[in-house]
């Protein structure tokens, strides 16, 4: 016997229990001809959910609703449990991405989406909190994303069918690609999950929106019509402002934007676009020409070099992955652009592979912003270069010329952030 879910077959928290369905092979029909505000507001629907709210899981047993608990009870209606796992602990870490999914990002796209449906009145600041903690959620969830294929495990999770679920919603009527461009591994896991036969079989052909919706506009109060005009003839009076006026004025005048601290640095001798571009148009003879202009340039008064090395190198198995995770790092440090060079390698002919990297900062110290707005540095460990010790020197200057091999081994790849 099929079980009965009442739902529009396009709602997305349906969707999630007609994947689940597919993977755990159980039957789950919807059920015919629902219609919204329709077919939710019958006695019949009303006892199976009092307020009303779509889907409903009819079941032998009796009536389910909340989406994610009808997607759980599928999942776990047959005894192989193919969307759970074996251990607490994996089943935990399921649990624990359906809430982050369903609180971090589900409940965020909502406060996006639904003021231009028009089904919430719009506010700017609450937008703008929403935007906020979404960037924080996708930038959280590319983190894990970086070096694991799936949420948990190495298959298909009912965590991977709700977030999935979550992410679509988002990426097909409010995330544009400006938006989820800055999170490279959501989306290789997204278009890689919808793209799965059964999700496919569900979704059918996904396309990410374009544009995001415009804001409805309300309608303005009509202006009562004067009775008189006004003589055509009469000078226009300009009232003289008062002084304590005048200076309520100047205190709500926007402030000038405050400076970055590293502007307000002392002059170095080193111009590191001259740098840059040295680097850039040395094609042959790097060594004598690049390397040797880089250390005649270098002013250690106003500028630091730096070594990172990546703590979780264990966890570079797949060389694509590790490589995406080396560009959304350097992606995400686009806001250094003016301040910084960076080369990274990714070293290596087989897995696990090493990432490390050598960094040019303005100032002393790795600046605060950097650390602050970029969550990847971390998953660093950072070591100031000592430019008196010659052997850091050499280091140095194996990295800037990616020479081969460096310390003993092959390299994968080398990146340049300039």
């Amino acid at each position: 016997m099929a079980l009965i879910l009442h739902s529009p077959p396009n709602n997305k928290n349906a969707i999630k229990s007609l994947i689940a369905a597919e993977y755990a092979g159980v039957q789950l029909e919807l059920a015919p001809n629902f219609e919204m505000l329709v077919s939710n507001r019958t006695p019949e629907f009303l006892k199976m959910n009092p307020i009303g709210k779509v889907p409903v899981l009819e079941t032998p047993d009796g009536p389910i609703f909340e989406s994610n608990a009808i997607a759980r009870y599928v999942a776990r209606l047959k005894g192989d449990n193919v969307l759970y796992l074996s251990t607490p602990i994996d089943n935990a870490r399921i649990e624990q991405w359906i809430d982050f999914s369903s609180f971090e990002i589900d409940n965020n796209v909502l406060k996006l989406y639904l003021p231009r449906l028009g089904y919430m009145p719009y506010h700017q600041p609450i937008e703008e909190a929403a935007n906020s903690s979404l960037k924080k959620a996708f930038q959280a969830l590319n983190t894990h994303l970086a070096s694991n294929t799936y949420l948990v495990g190495h298959s298909v999770t009912l965590a991977d069918i709700i977030t999935t679920c979550n992410l679509y919603l988002g990426f097909t009527q409010i995330l544009v690609k400006s938006f989820t461009s800055e999170f490279p591994h959501v989306e290789r896991y997204f278009w890689t999950l919808v793209n799965q036969p059964n999700f496919r079989k569900t979704l059918g052909q996904v396309k990410q929106i374009e544009t995001i919706p415009p804001i409805p506009s309300a309608k303005k109060p009509s202006q009562p019509k004067e009775s008189k005009p006004k003589p055509k003839d009469e000078p226009k009076k300009v009232a003289k402002p008062e002084p304590e006026k005048l200076k309520e004025a100047e205190e709500e005048a926007p402030k000038p934007k405050p400076k970055n601290p590293l502007d307000l640095l002392p002059p170095s001798t080193m111009i590191l676009d001259e740098w840059k571009r040295l680097y850039s148009n040395t094609k042959t003879n790097f060594r004598e020409v690049a390397i040797k202009g880089f250390w005649d340039m270098y002013d250690p008064e106003g500028y630091s070099l730096w070594f990172c090395d990546y703590k979780y190198n264990d966890e570079n198995t797949v060389s694509f992955v590790t490589l995406n995770k080396v560009g959304g790092f350097l992606q995400r440090m686009d806001l250094a652009r003016k301040y910084a060079f960076g080369k990274m390698l990714v070293i290596g002919s087989q897995a696990p592979f090493k990432v490390k990297g050598l960094w040019l900062f303005r100032g002393q110290e790795i600046p605060q912003f950097v650390i602050d707005e970029c969550y990847d540095m971390e998953l660093y460990e950072w070591t100031k270069v000592d430019i008196y010790d010659e052997n850091q020197k050499e280091r140095v200057n194996q990295m800037i010329e990616d020479y081969e091999p460096f310390e003993g081994e092959s390299l994968l790849d080398a990146k340049c952030f300039k």
